[in-house]
């Protein structure tokens, strides 16, 4: 009789996952609790995962040790990913539960590694809050329990109505505007303050403009992205910045 240790974040989880992994039914083998699991506040505090002994009481058949290594890498992925998506899901559905609202739901993929979650029914904007800030709040709670449940790092986005992708399009326009009137009246022109995420839009949409160069200024992670005509100085291009 050969034993196996699985985790989960509750017990049926990981009575699944000795599922997966052993590819028996759970009538198979005999199973042992040894540390029931808990999700803890919103994952973030008190957490702990579950963890169970199972007893194979039926004898697996035998494969050649290539194509098990390549069954369990194989399932690992899958496993691995399709964890992290419902956990993050999990996370911003149980944020979002707290918020008097109705008609909303989430839409998780993950897409090259990052994990898209897309919040549907939110007509008011309340979820996306000023310049995005509520929404930008939402991303890094998530982030932080996605993070910490799966022990590894891992790209979360939080998106709602499409809000991340009108904001990009209204951010290249703006500098697109911007550096028309730098060249315009030859002298450097400032944005508000910008996030790094936004400056770095700024940046990449004039990168490209041979008469402007663009340079971040300000303290802490809000700051302005100057737009400066190259005739207005016959010093060096200023080099940009972030």
């Amino acid at each position: 009789m050969e034993t196996y240790e699985f985790e989960g974040k509750n017990d049926e989880d990981a009575i699944e996952n000795a599922c997966r992994k052993l590819d028996l039914s759970r009538e198979e083998f005999d199973i042992e609790i040894i540390e029931p699991g808990s999700a803890g506040i919103f994952g973030l505090v008190g957490g702990r995962k579950a963890k169970i002994r199972v007893s194979v009481t039926k004898k697996e058949p035998e494969l050649p040790e290539e194509e098990i290594g390549i069954a369990v890498a194989k399932e690992a992925s899958l496993s691995g990913e399709e964890n992290g998506v419902a956990v993050a899901k999990e996370a911003l559905e149980n944020i979002l539960a707290l918020i008097p609202m109705e008609g909303i739901s989430v839409i998780a993929q993950q897409i090259d590694g990052t994990i898209n979650l897309n919040i549907e029914g939110d007509k008011s904007g309340l979820l996306i809050g000023r310049k995005g800030r509520t929404l930008d709040a939402l991303q890094f709670i998530v982030n932080k329990i996605v993070n910490k449940s799966l022990e590894k790092r891992t790209r979360v986005l939080v998106d709602s109505e499409n809000y991340r992708q009108r904001r990009e399009d209204f951010l290249i326009q703006m500098a697109l505007r911007m550096g028309d009137k730098a060249k315009k009246i030859r002298k450097p022109v400032a944005t508000n303050l910008l996030n790094p995420h936004d400056r770095r839009i700024v940046h990449l949409a004039l990168r490209d403009d041979d008469e402007l160069g663009t340079k971040g200024r300000g303290e802490g992670a809000l700051k302005k992205v100057i737009i400066i005509p190259k005739r207005y100085s016959s010093s060096r291009p200023p080099k940009r910045e972030s």
